[in-house]
C-alpha cells in the first residue's frame, strides 16, 4: 500500500453507471418471540463470505459511485480544502515520562503517525525542567529515536491500527504494542527492546487493546475477547517466554462485563476494572510484586459504579481515592484506605464503603466524571451546564472535608476542559486541553504552584483561518415532555444573516448531528474539515438529546432501556426548533448520526421523515431488535443494559419493536430524504449486514436511499489519515448535495447554489 495520498484516486475509473439499483431478493426468515412473528425478507445478507452476498455489497458500491458520480469533482475540492488546511508535517506536544520526552509526529505524504522520543534532562520541582523540547515541524529532532513507525508497520496492508502502546515508565527500556491490520480489532501483542530498536521473540495473538508493562518492564499484562467479543480475561506474560506460558490472573464469568487493566500515576499498584452498563468493581495488586493475587477495593453491588485513583495524602499517607455513585446519581469523592496485602495486618480486603470520607461529596447539577491524583494536587473531570470542565485541588491546603476546588475557567460561552497527557506523580504542572468549536485544539501546561496557565501549541490551521469569522451559540428546545434539551450551534459569521434580535433573517443550510447513547457526551470540538461545510454557508448543529451525558446521569437515565424514546423525539424536537425560530427549513437540513447515532436517525426518519431532506447513518445500529436477540452475536448481553433484555421479557421486546428503524420501514417509503448508509466489512460493533438489510428494506419500499461500504475496514472505517480524509470528503459533498450546495463557491457573503440532484 502506497504512503502517499492519492485524493479521489481513480473516480472516473469506479463511476460506470449501473443499469439499475441492487434489488436484494426477498427470501424470508420468520423469527417469532412472545408471541411475534416478523419475517424478515434480507437476513439472509448476514452470509458474509456468501458469494452471492459479497457480489450484491460490490453491487451496492457500484451503484453509489454511478449515482454519486456528478460529486467527484466536488470531493476533490473538499478533500484538497481539508488537505490544505492541515499542516502534514507536524508533531505533538511532547510528554515528559522519566529520562525522556514523548511525541508522535506526522510527515507529508505519510498516511499515519510516528512515534519518537528524545533524552530529557532535569528532573525536579522547577516548571522549567518541564518546558518541552522546542522541535519545529519540519526537522528530525536532534537526539531522536524512533520507537514505532506506524507507515512501515502498515506496509503491505490496506488497514492499519495501533491497539495497545506502553513504554516502561522507569527506564524507558521495552515497548509492548498491537496491531490490528483487518479492523476486526483482533490485535497481535509484540514486545520490543528500545535499546535495539529490535523486537523480542514474545508474539500474542487476539488480544484486546489496553496492554500495560509493569516498571521494571519483565511483565505484561494484557485483555483477552471471548467468542461475543468481550473482553473477559486478563493474562500476564513474562518477557522471554512463549505466549503458552501465560497465565490468566482474572477472570469475569458474567456476560455483561467487561474486563481493563492498567498501572496507577503513582506506579504503586496494578489495577484490575471491569464494569457493565450498570455496575463496576476494581481490583489492586502491588506492581512490585507482579505474580501475586489482585484483591478487591469495594465489594461489587448492583447499581453500584466506582473507579479507583491511589493518592499519597499529607498527614495520612497512601490512600485510595474512589469516584463513585452509591447513593450519590451523579456521583461523589471519597477518601479510603488501601485494603492490605493477604497475610499482612490492615485493613481487609474488601473494604467497607461506609467507612469512606466524602471530600468532594454529591451535587445535583454537577457530574464528576475523573478523578487524577498528584504527588500534591488532585484534578477533577466534570460537567456543569452541559460543559466539560476541570479543577484543582490544593492538597497542601486540605485541612478537612470537602475540598476546594478551583475551577480553570475558559472565556467562552461553549468549550471543552479536559487532562492531557500526565504520566508522572511528581510533576509540578499539569498538561490540560482545550477546544470548542470556533476554537482549534489548544494545549497548555497549568504551572500548579502559580496557576498560570503555559501556551504549548494551539493545531494549526493554514490558509488564514481566524476564530472571529466564526460564532458558536446555544439554543433550547422543548421536548414532548416538557424538558428542555440543549442544541449547541457555530456558523460562518458572514455567511449567515441575523435580525436585529439575533435571530435567523432566512432559512439556513444545517446539518444536525446527534448520538444520545451510553452517557456519551458530543462536547464542542474544533474540526478542520467542518470548515468546508461552514465556509459554504452550512449552520453545524449538534442535538444533546438524552442517552447522552451532557446534563448529568439522569440526562443518561431517561434515554435509555424503557425510556429510549425519548432519544429520539428529542431529536424531532430540535428539528423542529430550529426549523420555527426560522434557522432552517425543511428541505435545507440534514441528520446525520453514527453507530448508535445511526440508530437515531434511522428511527427519526421513521419518525418524522418530512423534516429532513437527507439522513447520513455511519455504521447504524439500524437492526437492534435482530442483534440484541442472539447471544452469540459479539456484545449482545453486555448491551442488555443499554436497551434491554427482548429476549426473556416481552415488554422489552414489544418496545423495542416499537422503535426499530429496520421494522418500521413503511410499506411506501416514497416520500422519505434521502439516505447513505455507510459501514465496513469487517465491523465487530455494528455487523454490516444492518445497514446492508435496511437499505434493501428502504429501497424495496421506494425510499431514495444509498449504501457505501468499506471492504478492508472496522467499525471506525478506513485507517490512515489520508484515506479518512477522502471518506469525510465523500460525505461532505453528499450532504452539500442534498442541502442544495453541490455548485455552492463560498466568496465573503455571497455564493451560489445549484438545486441538490435526485441522487438515490
Amino acid at each position: 500500500m502506497s504512503d502517499v495520498a492519492q485524493p479521489a484516486q481513480s473516480e472516473t475509473a469506479r463511476t460506470e453507471p449501473a443499469p439499475q439499483a441492487p434489488r436484494a431478493p426477498r427470501r424470508p426468515v420468520e423469527r417469532t418471540h412472545h408471541g411475534q412473528t416478523f419475517a424478515d425478507d434480507y437476513e439472509w445478507l448476514r452470509a458474509k463470505d456468501d458469494p452471492e452476498v459479497l457480489a450484491h455489497l460490490e453491487a451496492e458500491n457500484a451503484w453509489t459511485q454511478a449515482r454519486l458520480a456528478h460529486l467527484a469533482p466536488l470531493r476533490r475540492r473538499v478533500f484538497e480544502e481539508i488537505k490544505g488546511r492541515t499542516l502534514e508535517t507536524d508533531l505533538s506536544v511532547p510528554t515528559r515520562q522519566g529520562g525522556y520526552w514523548y511525541y508522535t509526529r506526522t510527515v507529508e505524504g505519510k498516511q499515519y503517525p510516528i512515534h519518537a522520543r528524545v533524552p530529557a534532562t532535569g528532573l525536579g520541582d522547577d516548571p522549567a525542567d518541564w518546558t518541552p523540547p522546542e522541535i519545529g515541524p519540519g526537522r528530525v529532532p536532534d537526539g531522536e529515536q524512533v520507537l514505532l513507525d506506524q507507515n512501515v508497520e502498515a506496509q503491505g496492508h490496506d488497514f492499519f491500527s495501533l491497539g495497545s502502546f506502553a513504554v516502561t515508565p522507569t527506564d524507558g527500556r521495552r515497548l509492548a504494542y498491537a496491531v490490528d491490520t483487518t479492523g476486526d480489532e483482533r490485535y497481535t501483542l509484540r514486545v520490543r527492546d528500545l535499546v535495539t530498536g529490535e523486537d523480542l521473540p514474545d508474539e500474542i495473538e487476539n488480544t484486546f487493546p489496553g496492554a500495560v508493562i509493569t516498571p521494571d518492564g519483565e511483565h505484561v499484562f494484557y485483555p483477552t475477547v471471548d467468542d461475543a467479543w468481550r473482553p473477559y480475561r486478563i493474562w500476564r506474560h513474562t518477557v522471554g517466554t512463549p505466549a503458552s506460558e501465560d497465565v490468566v490472573v482474572f477472570e469475569e464469568p458474567d456476560e455483561r462485563f467487561w474486563v481493563g487493566v492498567g498501572l496507577s500515576r503513582s506506579q504503586r499498584f496494578l489495577q484490575i476494572e471491569l464494569g457493565s452498563k450498570t455496575t463496576s468493581e476494581a481490583w489492586i495488586l502491588e506492581a512490585d510484586d507482579p505474580t501475586g493475587e489482585f484483591r478487591p477495593v469495594w465489594t461489587r453491588r448492583e447499581g453500584v459504579e466506582y473507579t479507583v485513583e491511589h493518592a499519597r495524602l499529607p498527614g495520612t499517607g497512601e490512600k485510595l481515592l474512589v469516584l463513585h455513585n452509591d447513593g450519590a446519581e451523579n456521583f461523589e469523592l471519597v477518601v479510603t484506605d488501601v485494603p492490605a496485602r493477604p497475610g499482612q495486618d490492615g485493613p481487609p480486603a474488601p473494604l467497607d464503603p461506609a467507612a469512606a470520607t466524602v471530600v468532594v461529596p454529591h451535587d445535583p447539577d454537577t457530574r464528576l466524571e475523573s478523578v487524577d491524583a498528584f504527588a500534591r494536587h488532585v484534578a477533577l473531570g466534570y460537567r456543569r451546564d452541559a460543559v466539560p470542565r476541570v479543577g484543582l485541588v490544593s492538597l497542601q491546603d486540605v485541612t478537612g472535608s470537602p475540598w476546594d476546588v478551583r475551577e480553570i475557567a475558559f472565556d467562552e460561552p461553549l468549550y471543552t476542559a479536559a487532562l492531557g497527557a500526565n504520566p508522572m506523580f511528581d510533576q509540578p504542572v499539569l498538561r490540560l486541553q482545550h477546544t470548542s468549536f470556533v476554537t482549534p485544539a489548544t494545549v497548555y501546561d497549568v504551572d500548579l504552584a502559580t496557576g498560570e496557565l503555559l501556551l504549548r501549541k494551539r493545531q494549526p490551521v493554514l490558509g488564514g483561518y481566524d476564530p472571529d469569522d466564526y460564532v458558536q451559540r446555544r439554543e433550547w428546545a422543548v421536548a414532548e415532555d416538557g424538558t428542555r434539551v440543549p442544541i449547541s450551534l457555530v456558523w460562518r459569521r458572514d455567511a449567515v444573516t441575523l435580525d436585529g434580535a439575533g435571530t435567523r433573517a432566512e432559512p439556513a443550510p444545517l446539518l444536525l448531528y446527534g448520538y444520545g447513547a451510553y452517557e456519551i457526551s458530543i462536547d464542542p470540538y474544533f474540526s478542520v474539515p467542518r470548515l468546508s461545510l461552514l465556509d459554504r454557508g452550512v449552520v453545524f448543529a449538534v442535538a444533546h438529546v438524552r442517552g447522552g451525558g451532557e446534563m448529568g446521569r439522569r440526562w443518561y437515565d431517561d434515554g435509555k432501556l424503557a425510556r429510549k424514546r425519548n432519544t429520539f423525539t428529542d431529536f424531532v424536537a430540535c428539528a423542529r426548533h430550529l426549523v420555527e425560530t426560522g434557522w432552517t427549513a425543511p428541505e435545507r437540513m440534514v441528520a446525520d448520526g453514527g453507530s448508535a447515532g445511526g440508530l437515531l436517525v434511522g428511527a427519526v426518519a421513521n419518525l418524522a421523515p418530512e423534516l429532513f431532506a437527507g439522513v447520513l447513518a455511519g455504521v447504524p445500529f439500524v437492526d437492534p431488535l435482530t442483534s440484541i436477540l442472539d447471544p452469540s452475536l459479539p456484545l449482545t448481553v453486555v448491551e442488555w443494559d443499554e436497551w434491554g433484555d427482548p429476549l426473556h421479557d416481552p415488554e422489552v421486546y414489544a418496545y423495542m419493536r416499537s422503535y426499530s428503524p429496520y421494522e418500521n420501514v413503511p410499506d411506501d417509503a416514497s416520500h422519505y430524504p434521502r439516505i447513505l448508509a455507510t459501514t465496513s466489512l469487517h465491523d465487530t460493533r455494528v455487523l454490516y449486514v444492518e445497514p446492508a438489510k435496511w437499505v434493501a428494506r428502504l429501497r424495496a419500499a421506494g425510499a431514495p436511499a444509498l449504501l457505501k461500504i468499506e471492504m478492508a475496514a472496522g467499525h471506525g472505517g478506513v485507517s490512515g489519515r489520508y484515506a479518512r480524509w477522502e471518506e469525510v470528503a465523500f460525505e461532505h459533498a453528499w450532504i452539500l448535495d442534498a442541502l442544495g450546495l453541490a455548485g455552492e463557491t463560498f466568496e465573503g457573503s455571497e455564493a451560489s447554489a445549484v438545486p441538490a440532484s435526485n441522487a438515490g
